[in-house]
């Protein structure tokens, strides 16, 4: 299992990379669960991070606009990163989230045809009539990307095991596979997770409040939680 490590600052880099991340996820903590951090930010992470160590970048919780967020895709490609990861925030149905990969990964790849693009949706995006996590992998597949996440739009309190338990999940991460896809978990995963995560085995967990000190806007990541979380979900 990969761990993501999502950074806010070139500052967090040296210790992400410490604890052993697998990958850097840049955010912007202030802007949503995906939000984007702006170019300069994606570029001096992309600079300081290891030439070895794979970057990503969210380019935001997208509203249903697959002609804006294709321009986003684009700018966050020309940085230099290896996956691109849009939050399926404004599509409501199949087609809609269908469309709206297929821009980003066309402008994304026009500039880095080697990219990897990560379809997001959200397990408790019910609340606001957001695609649902079936639908979700299979729009990512038709899309064209090469993987799928679920994560969460709240971020205080409950995880994503709040809002979806071990069997739902089990059958988003089977689906995946099916589809091949690489899977990912994340929304508010904690050391507390890390059994369940070992049972359900996602290619990827991503994290933030867990190597922050509970934090994910004000805290810093910490290389020592990002070692704990390695030792926790990669025992062998």
């Amino acid at each position: 299992m990969q761990i993501l490590v999502s950074v806010v600052s070139q500052g967090e880099v040296a210790e992400a990379v410490a604890g052993g991340a697998d990958i850097l996820d840049v955010k912007n903590t202030r802007e949503g669960s995906l939000g984007a951090a702006q170019p300069e930010v994606i570029r001096s992470i992309r600079t300081a991070a290891p030439p070895d160590c794979p970057v990503s970048v969210a380019i935001g919780d997208a509203p249903q606009l697959p002609g804006t967020m294709a321009l986003a895709a684009l700018g966050a490609a020309s940085c230099g990163v290896q996956y691109v990861k849009v939050g399926l925030f404004g599509a409501r149905t199949l087609a809609e989230g269908t469309d709206m990969v297929r821009a980003v990964c066309r402008a994304a790849r026009s500039v880095a045809p080697r990219i990897r693009i990560m379809a997001a949706g959200y397990a408790d995006g019910a609340s606001i009539g957001s695609i649902s996590p079936d639908d979700l992998a299979v729009a990512a597949a038709e899309g064209g990307a090469d993987g799928c996440m679920l994560d969460t739009l709240a971020k205080v309190g409950d995880s994503l095991f709040s809002f979806m338990g071990p069997e739902p999940l089990g059958r988003f991460l089977a689906r995946c596979r099916e589809l091949g896809l690489a899977s990912a978990l994340a929304g508010r995963l904690g050391m507390a997770d890390a059994p369940l995560l070992c049972e359900l085995k996602p290619d990827i967990a991503g994290f933030r409040s867990a190597v922050c000190g509970g934090d994910r806007t004000g805290g810093r990541v910490d290389a020592e939680s990002v070692r704990r979380l390695r030792a926790l979900l990669n025992p062998a």
